[in-house]
């Protein structure tokens, strides 16, 4: 039987990703991602934190600093993101460690909570990353970009950002379902004004408020013309939840 593995294009893509360390970019996109992680997370268990795919950790330096989580752990594919996360030295964090992009060295229910912020989209097997994220955590939060807009192109072509798989907030709810993953909570959510502006100077600030607008009055629409972010906290489903369903 074939082992699942990252495949050699998608390693060597990320293998110097994060070469160039921090970034403005990062921290004001970590920022948002942070806040959605507390929003939908404060009122279940954190104090054990598992990050997958932990990047260069300018997310794990906004847990820490917001005091959100007493033991930070962090697993990334990237040894240059490894490099980057323990030159750091943030507060919580416990251990970060290089690993497959699949296999989560760890005990069942190691974790009180396991984040996968915007990692899904650049996984070959998203559903065996998040069994195994169900299985080391009580919880799991997933953050993805909702990119299956009506101008998404019809061809596929690879570039240095990784994702390759594009979702729409309803996909993106049945991929977790499918998992046999109880949605908790599902929220979606406009990148920061300070994003748009970083990104596309006063352009991007009337182009923030006028998601803000379409995303306020018209949702569905507003998911199928422009990038918003789509964040969900889940839990392994129990004999029981599937009974009540039935």
């Amino acid at each position: 039987m074939k082992t699942i593995a990252t495949s050699s294009r998608l390693k060597d893509n990320y293998e110097d990703y994060y070469e160039d360390g921090d970034s403005e970019w990062r921290r004001l996109g970590a920022a948002d991602k942070c806040a959605n992680i507390v929003s939908l997370c404060r009122d279940l268990p954190h104090a054990t934190i598992l990050e997958i795919g932990a990047g260069e950790g300018a997310i794990l330096k906004g847990l820490s600093g917001l005091g959100f989580g007493e033991k930070l752990h962090a697993l990334e594919i990237s040894q240059s993101g490894v490099e980057a996360i323990r030159s750091k030295g943030i507060p919580n964090l416990v251990e970060c460690l290089l690993f497959d992009g699949y296999e989560l060295p760890y005990d069942d229910v190691k974790f009180d909570l396991a984040v996968l912020s915007h990692v899904i989209e650049h996984v070959e097997y998203p559903r065996k990353l998040l069994y195994e994220a169900a299985r080391v955590a009580r919880h799991v939060f997933v953050e993805v970009p909702l990119e299956d807009t009506m101008r998404l192109k019809t061809d596929f072509v690879f570039d240095k950002v990784g994702h390759i798989n594009f979702y729409s907030p309803v996909t993106f709810r049945r991929l977790v379902q499918t998992c046999n993953l109880e949605v908790l909570k599902q929220t979606v959510t406009n990148p920061s004004k300070a994003v748009h502006r970083y990104r596309y100077g006063w352009k991007g600030t009337v182009n923030y408020y006028i998601k803000e607008f379409l995303l306020k009055i018209f949702p569905r629409l507003a998911t199928r013309v422009f990038v918003y972010h789509s964040s969900l906290v889940c839990r392994a489903e129990t004999k029981s939840d599937s009974h009540d369903r039935s």
